[in-house]
């Protein structure tokens, strides 16, 4: 692990190396970052050099990944599963016509919305917390779009469980795939 010292001498370095390339470094928004998953790594909350001071982050996003300095998921999950139910929403009206086929509706599902929870997920290690939550979500999506279904035995419409959905398609669910990246 890098000590406080050994970054202070690399932030000098990049303010000399952005120098001599005309650079300018920002100390209001560059920000530095300690990832481990250790709970007290980095507490030092600011970095001093000569010129600049460099507060300490949390996290960030970096091409549309959230990176935390605790080397966790959770927060990537949460954010990518908010994605999924605002792209679903944008196209609720499309995937709620009664003018569509409801296998045209899924493969739907599958090509735009599905893509939003995938995206760089092959390096997920993924908890049992986390698959429920995903495993949730998409089924709440597919009992939306699949419907209700009429049950013989009760001469009713009932909702579709789980095991429902797998009669139905015959895709892997969302946490079998990103397992399976």
């Amino acid at each position: 692990m890098l000590s406080v010292h050994a970054i202070t001498q690399s932030t000098e370095a990049l303010v000399v190396a952005s120098e001599g390339s005309g650079l300018e470094v920002n100390a209001d928004i560059t920000q530095y970052m300690v990832m481990s998953r250790d709970q007290n790594a980095g507490r030092s909350h600011s970095i001093k050099t000569d010129n600049i001071s460099l507060e300490r982050a949390e996290d960030f996003r970096y091409l549309g990944t959230i990176l935390t300095h605790q080397i966790s998921i959770q927060k990537e999950i949460k954010s990518r599963l908010k994605s999924w139910n605002a792209c679903y929403h944008s196209v609720q009206n499309l995937l709620s016509s009664s003018l569509l086929s409801k296998i045209i509706t899924y493969k739907t599902y599958r090509i735009i919305i599905l893509p939003v929870v995938l995206h760089r997920c092959e390096t997920w290690s993924l908890t049992l917390s986390e698959e429920c939550r995903l495993k949730v979500s998409e089924n709440r999506v597919l009992r939306r779009i699949f419907g209700l279904k009429w049950d013989e035995v009760t001469r009713g419409w009932r909702k579709l469980h789980n095991d429902g959905f797998n009669n139905l398609y015959c895709s892997p669910n969302v946490v079998r795939v990103i397992k399976s990246r």
